[in-house]
């Protein structure tokens, strides 16, 4: 229902210029025309063509960055005539996330999705707000406050901080994180003793040493053979990145226990320089892909986390849901680290611009 609500919303908002479909399942997707394809010789004869490189981190064709980044690529093509032609990179320039702000920074890349913590790090201290466990009641909750007031003020603060390096062209969804161990949980209290493979500093840090877990750091890429080696009891993340890795499959792994403590978002920017670059018609292509672009992201996110729930149950995983946890306390730590956090940082306003859009 979600996936229809969303693919409505794109047609609504490229007015029927292109037509995009994402399949659920398999999530197949049509070329939206001819013009993507065209020889670049042919186009605009005498006329500049303008060549972009987006990228994320993930290998995987599966993952929902690609298929966002090849929305982006298609609808750009066909509504510039093929006067901006784009290269996609799943993970082909890089998996390392701050190499690819790096090629941002300087050229290499036009566009990149990566994690809210690099904005941080430029000097956007408003966006750890984001980072807060429980922040968010569901989906509708965070696509009304990353797509309402709050979302457009956080924009406007990092395109003014970081002095036009980063524009925000859409808020992506990596989807709605859980916990995955060697021993189920139900409540709060499940997790005391356990290490538990997270961030290792900060408030998710602080969070689940609160209720007594041991934060470890453990690289992604070598997570599956900790959890098979018993080295970490447990980590946190959602159904489809687990499960592309395999992780479910690992005795330290098989337990997973909805307690959808972080409804994730990650940010697709823009270099502001190449973008303040193009021509008023040039940028409204851009926008408008970027745009459908994120749509798509989102509506293949949410369909993945019902195929991928299954694809894990299918393979071994024993699931406690939702509706079958305490979560009422999982939230009551969260809510106060919130309160402290907003009081201690001078970002009540913005909380509060998250909780109204409930």
């Amino acid at each position: 229902m979600r996936s229809a609500r969303l693919a409505i919303g794109v047609l609504s908002c490229i007015v029927a210029t292109v037509c995009l479909s994402g399949c659920a399942g398999t999530h197949e997707r049509r070329t939206i025309g001819t013009a993507a394809v065209r020889d670049t010789e042919n186009v605009q004869q005498g006329g500049e063509v303008i060549h972009m490189v987006i990228a994320s981190n993930q290998t995987s064709a599966d993952n929902p960055y690609h298929f966002g980044l090849q929305t982006f690529k298609e609808v750009v093509e066909e509504l510039s005539g093929g006067t901006i032609q784009v290269e996609c990179s799943d993970g082909t320039l890089s998996e390392d996330e701050p190499t690819l702000i790096g090629m941002l920074d300087d050229g290499q890349a036009q566009m990149v999705v990566c994690s809210p913590g690099h904005m941080s790090s430029a000097g956007v201290s408003e966006i750890d707000l984001i980072s807060l466990l429980y922040l968010f009641d569901g989906f509708e909750h965070w696509e009304a406050a990353m797509d309402g007031e709050f979302g457009s003020t956080l924009s406007d603060i990092i395109l003014q901080r970081t002095n036009n390096r980063y524009r925000i062209m859409g808020y992506w969804s990596a989807g709605v994180r859980d916990y995955y161990g060697k021993i189920p949980i139900r409540t709060a209290l499940d997790v005391q003793g356990l290490t538990i493979r997270t961030q290792i500093s900060g408030v998710v840090s602080q969070y689940w040493t609160g209720l007594g877990a041991q934060p470890v750091e453990v690289g992604w890429g070598v997570l599956y053979d900790a959890l098979m080696a018993d080295e970490v009891d447990s980590a946190e993340n959602d159904y489809t990145n687990l499960m592309l890795k395999q992780h479910h499959t690992t005795e330290n792994g098989k337990y997973i226990c909805e307690t959808h403590h972080d409804y994730t978002t990650r940010l697709f920017i823009i270099n502001g320089d190449f973008y303040d670059s193009l021509t008023p018609e040039q940028k409204n292509w851009v926008d408008t892909a970027s745009l459908a672009a994120t749509l798509q992201e989102r509506a293949v996110t949410y369909d993945m986390m019902d195929s991928s729930k299954a694809q894990c149950i299918a393979e071994g995983a024993i699931v406690t849901d939702y509706e079958d946890m305490d979560i009422a306390s999982f939230q009551e730590a969260a809510i106060a680290i919130q309160n402290q956090y907003a009081q201690e940082n001078g970002l009540n306003t913005y909380l509060n611009m998250i909780r109204s859009a409930r």
